[in-house]
């Protein structure tokens, strides 16, 4: 029986679940850079069975930057301190040549929301979570744009706009002693009446945040492939993601594409429905998520993986896979157990020490 890449079974033979390779789950280059193309790709880990560790599993799946969460992504209460493993945790990524370093905030955040306590207490969280990211050296704050909760876009990103600069107030990172990190805002499929569905509305945002005097040098933008795909953006044609990066630059900048979430989908084109799968084996597929990978112009732009079974082996599958991608080979079949696993990432943050 001949084997793909990870000893996973070669194009055409029966698939096998991912605890009987599990052994074979290993670093396969010691260059993992050399392996992406010299690109930084790399996955959400978990910090809840220690950071250390976690550090180290970026460097076991040939990961080249990663994406954590500061603290609990479900919860108001933030951290004070910083977790007692941070400095060693710095010190091992830095030692595997893992960067940058990306946080995730909070998802109970919601800048564009018309409820006052909710908005207040959502300026406080990401306040927080720039604090606790400056001192991860963190280059960026990734959040989501949010919903204007059926108040109109218009009124929505007036809010949010408000709602960054009072937390860039009250962050107090900056100066000689921390280097401030970018907030990355994410784009949305547009359920739920979320904003930032098109560059058109990435733009007006954009506009917004300049308006009231919040640092632009400080704002960046996070395209996530799933909700391109479910805002009605069919990438899986290349000259769609050609037409987008084009227009992307365009309209908000050259500079302003700091990161991309790279995940396929499992919903319909345009179902404004967010639903993350395994590397091309969803709606988005192999051809498009290829020509996302090897695209010239995103050689710099550092991608995160947010596939299914983060903490079930699947961050090495779906790794591997991207670097099956990069390399022009065909992709393997999945077990079909991976289509039957829980969340699309692993939602913890370090433990309270």
């Amino acid at each position: 029986m001949g084997t793909g890449p990870q000893g996973w079974p070669a194009p055409g033979e029966a698939p096998r679940t991912v605890s009987d390779v599990s052994d074979t789950i290993r670093l396969v280059t010691p260059d993992p850079l050399a392996a992406l193309g010299g690109r930084r790709i790399g996955a959400h880990l978990a910090l809840g069975h220690g950071m250390v560790k976690a550090a180290d599993r970026a460097r076991a799946i040939g990961a080249t930057t990663v994406q954590v969460f500061s603290d609990n992504p479900t919860a108001w209460r933030r951290r004070i301190e910083p977790p007692r493993e941070l400095a060693a945790f710095r010190a091992r990524l830095a030692g595997h040549d893992v960067a940058p370093t990306a946080t995730h905030a909070a998802y109970l955040i919601n800048l564009a929301g018309p409820e006052p306590d909710f908005w207040q207490r959502s300026v406080d969280v990401l306040a927080a979570e720039l604090r606790m990211a400056a001192l991860y050296g963190a280059r960026f704050v990734n959040m989501h744009v949010g919903s204007h909760r059926g108040t109109g876009f218009e009124a929505g990103r007036r809010r949010l706009a408000d709602g960054v600069a009072q937390a860039f107030e009250e962050d107090g990172v900056g100066g000689a002693d921390a280097t401030p990190p970018i907030l990355v805002l994410e784009d949305s499929a547009g359920g739920g009446d979320g904003m930032g569905t098109t560059i058109d509305e990435l733009a007006a945002i954009l506009e917004s945040l300049d308006a009231v005097g919040v640092p632009m040098s400080r704002i960046g933008i996070c395209l996530d492939t799933a909700h391109l795909w479910g805002a009605g953006h069919e990438i899986s044609r290349p000259e769609v993601p050609d037409a987008l990066l084009a227009d992307c630059d365009r309209r908000l900048g050259p500079q302003r594409l700091a990161m991309l979430h790279l995940n396929d989908s499992k919903a319909g084109l345009g179902s404004r429905l967010d639903r993350h799968e395994h590397i091309g084996a969803g709606r988005i597929g192999e051809i498009g998520l290829r020509h996302l990978v090897t695209h010239p112009r995103l050689a710099a732009v550092p991608m995160f993986l947010e596939t299914p079974g983060m903490d079930e082996g699947y961050d090495a599958v779906n790794m591997e896979r991207v670097r099956t991608l990069v390399a022009g080979e065909p992709l393997p079949p999945l077990p079909s157990e991976a289509f039957h696993l829980r969340g699309s990432r692993a939602a913890a943050g370090p433990v309270e020490t």
